[in-house]
């Protein structure tokens, strides 16, 4: 064959592979997918029948694209565009083929259809058995919360089901979560188990104060967690960290308003996996309900929670600066289990609500041990003199106390 008939072939062979598109400008390489310049394929939802507006859902499109992405062997990136885009109940599983993080960018809004009927799991939008992910693009997930907390019967039923978290994570490893807004969820806005190396950071959580249950992330059953640089408005915990959480940091949080940073509820369920490994620091507390709490049921079979410091932190008018309660939850006359060990509160400053700005009440069959306060500066914004409250609880101090240190065991 002469080399122009060659030519021929080999371009006709192309152009039915690689067609231009004159909108975006890249190569289509596979089917919805376009090859950018630089080798990375993009999947983009509209090219799956998504829909911006406010009127028709594109839960399948997103589906269609999440799995086209994740059966390419290849660096790749799933496109939400911008625009307003509603979702009912959407899972994004693997394992994926790429051996590179897999890129969601949502540059639109993501808006939650509002029938709970239309969600059967623990999440409105579910990653699930994906190892390499990146979550980014400055979009905004509206979980339309407004129109579903009057369900929330968990104020006054201790077996309620929680209504389903925003972003829901579970069996993800080596996964960044970044510059993203999360508004209105209706349970949780973001709730990460099962996980191992997760990290999230510029984060904009927001929730009306009164909003039930509405824990800007919660922690469990997952290891090497690190979140930083977000601000966090909620009506419950801004974070709570969960049974089987360890090696967790938090990192420069801006709090508030919520119920403050909580280690637990721990202790509720039969069996639970020990807590340990949590730093807090470089954070503030706005006007919140709690500062650092660790809070567990009674009755509780016996679990551990341990190697917990909490460091240079400013409460700015927080009713409980520090606290530990082992009667959390439904009363009971049997006692935590929950063991409470080696824990450290250093450079805590700022203004409280309260005048008990230290309450340690721990359980009297695990007593609270190696608890240290070096450098605690709180005011009192009132006229009554700061006092501190310690049951059940082994405390050694040192630095600036003020409130002045409780006696080691004492009762309230």
């Amino acid at each position: 064959m002469e080399s122009g008939a060659r030519t021929i072939i080999f371009l006709i062979l192309s152009s039915a592979l690689f067609s231009c598109n004159s909108a975006g400008g890249g190569l289509l390489a596979s089917p919805g997918g376009r090859l950018s310049p630089g080798g990375e394929m993009i999947f983009n939802v509209l090219s799956f029948g998504a829909k911006p507006g406010q009127i028709q859902e594109s839960t399948q499109a997103f589906i269609k694209a999440w799995h086209a992405a994740c059966n390419f062997n290849g660096r790749v990136r799933l496109l939400v565009p911008p625009g307003v885009y509603r979702l009912s109940e959407t899972t994004f599983g693997g394992p994926c083929k790429s051996q590179s993080p897999i890129i969601v960018q949502v540059q639109g809004t993501l808006q939650a259809v509002t029938d709970l009927s239309a969600y059967t799991g623990k999440g409105w939008i579910s990653f699930s058995n994906v190892n390499g992910l990146t979550l980014t693009g400055g979009g905004t997930f509206d979980g339309q919360g407004r129109s579903l907390w009057r369900y929330n019967d968990c104020n006054n039923n201790p077996d309620c089901v929680h209504l389903p978290a925003s972003l829901y994570f579970t069996k993800v490893t080596n996964a960044k979560v970044k510059s993203i807004k999360i508004i209105n969820a209706m349970g949780f806005h973001m709730h990460v188990t099962n996980s191992y190396l997760f990290r999230a950071y510029r984060l904009d959580i927001t929730s009306p104060a009164d909003s039930p249950n509405t824990d800007g992330m919660h922690i469990s059953r997952s290891a090497n967690v690190k979140i930083s640089r977000s601000i966090v408005k909620t009506g419950d915990d801004c974070i709570s960290i969960g049974q089987g959480a360890t090696n967790v940091t938090i990192n420069r949080i801006t709090c508030g308003p919520g119920h403050g940073i909580s280690v637990g509820s721990l202790g509720k369920l039969p069996k639970e996996l020990d807590v340990q490994g949590v730093i807090v620091k470089n954070s503030t507390l706005q006007g919140t309900t709690n500062g650092l709490r660790i809070k567990t049921y009674p009755a509780s079979d016996p679990s551990r929670a341990s190697g917990m410091l909490f460091q240079d932190i400013i409460m700015d008018n927080v009713e409980n600066p520090i606290i530990i309660n082992q009667n959390y939850g439904t009363k009971s006359s049997k006692p935590s289990l929950v063991k409470i060990s080696d824990v450290i509160y250093q450079n805590v400053r700022g203004t409280t609500s309260s005048p008990v700005a230290v309450n340690l009440m721990c359980s009297s069959q695990a007593p609270c041990q190696n608890i240290h306060l070096n450098n605690v500066n709180l005011k009192f914004q009132g006229n009554l003199k700061l006092t501190a409250t310690c049951t059940n609880a082994q405390v050694g101090y040192s630095g600036i106390q003020i409130p002045p240190p409780c006696q080691s065991g004492a009762s309230a």
